[in-house]
């Protein structure tokens, strides 16, 4: 594909960018940050485009793989704080958010496979037809299982908070 057409093909793209990336920072600066890194990378990297491929999900992935690494960048930074022994407050505050992230990842490690993975699909920015298609399964069943996830979501981690 033509570096211009590529350019054409990534503006119009791009917009459909911006709900994912609040999904995964819940802060509107810090998801139009995501989105200029997302959109900087995918055109360094454009010759690695392969055509018929689909730029939207292509994108998608640039965008979580740049989120997980700024997430363990920042996770390096925070134990690096707590290695410093800096004050106690912010260092408790440091240590609640790194259990609280743990927590919930081992909550959803707990979920069955058949409501983890459409859950973790839906996570990272598919939408429930996208999510059927590579599932191969119906729409509906994408959706029940979600909430189904979610539901159990909710139940074990008020159980955590008041344990």
């Amino acid at each position: 594909m033509a570096t211009i057409e590529f350019g054409h093909q990534l503006e119009k793209t791009t917009k459909s960018l911006k709900p994912f990336a609040l999904k995964l920072t819940n802060d509107i600066d810090e998801a139009k940050d995501l989105m200029q890194e997302t959109v900087l990378k995918a055109y360094k990297n454009r010759e690695k485009f392969s055509e018929g491929t689909n730029l939207k999900i292509w994108l998608y992935t640039i965008m979580k793989n740049i989120f997980i690494s700024n997430y363990r960048r920042m996770i390096r930074r925070t134990k690096n704080l707590q290695n410093l022994n800096i004050g106690a407050s912010s260092t408790e505050n440091i240590v609640f958010i790194s259990f609280a992230v743990n927590d919930i990842q081992n909550v959803i490690n707990q979920l069955s496979e058949v409501q983890r993975v459409p859950f973790m699909l839906h996570f990272h920015g598919f939408k429930y037809h996208e999510i059927a298609e590579q599932l191969q399964i119906p729409i509906g069943t994408v959706k029940n299982r979600i909430h189904l996830a979610r539901k159990e979501l909710k139940i074990k981690l008020r159980t955590k908070e008041h344990s």
